[in-house]
């Protein structure tokens, strides 16, 4: 199987159960944390809903650096409303898919790195800091949200498996 196949059905998957978390987000509580050294819910929530977009990131530049200007387009910025963060998902879904049908295997094996001040934090294949950086990275901060949702009083949907509010 192709990588860029695999990804494809992987960023499907993702988004999907994405979007049930995104669809739950309560409004009006983006300043709320369970702790203080917690983020604030708006923040998670549109960290959420920007990381499939991350993929298409990563496969249109060799790297980016969080000490340099130029990632502040990446940066995360918290927005006001659930279908801001629906939009959010919608676009970076969509660009992570355009993005994933026209690269190769090959460009998959090239390296891609996470660098602070011009040095390296990670690197390694593409396809392996997507699987890290965006896939695996999504569903840890997802499983966060979703027990935000919790503590709000929100209902949480079924990802991976059923969930106390709904079954499958």
């Amino acid at each position: 199987m192709e990588l860029k196949k695999l990804f494809l059905e992987r960023l499907e998957a993702e988004e999907a159960a994405t979007r049930k978390v995104i669809e739950r987000v309560p409004e009006g509580h983006n300043d709320w944390k369970p702790h203080e050294k917690s983020m604030a819910l708006g923040y998670l929530a549109a960290l959420v809903a920007s990381m499939p977009g991350w993929v298409s990131f990563m496969i249109e530049t060799d790297a980016i650096d969080f000490s340099d200007a130029s990632s502040e387009g990446f940066r995360t910025k918290a927005v006001a409303s659930r279908a801001e963060l629906l939009q959010l998902l919608d676009k970076g879904a969509a660009d992570s898919r355009k993005s994933l049908e026209k690269t190769t295997d090959d460009h998959l094996m090239k390296p891609w790195a996470f660098k602070m001040g011009g040095q390296a934090v990670s690197e390694g294949p593409r396809y392996n800091m997507i699987l890290d950086g965006v896939l695996a990275h999504l569903a840890h901060h997802r499983g966060q949200l979703t027990v935000y949702l919790r503590l709000n009083d929100a209902s949480v949907p079924a990802i991976y498996g059923p969930s106390a509010d709904e079954q499958f």
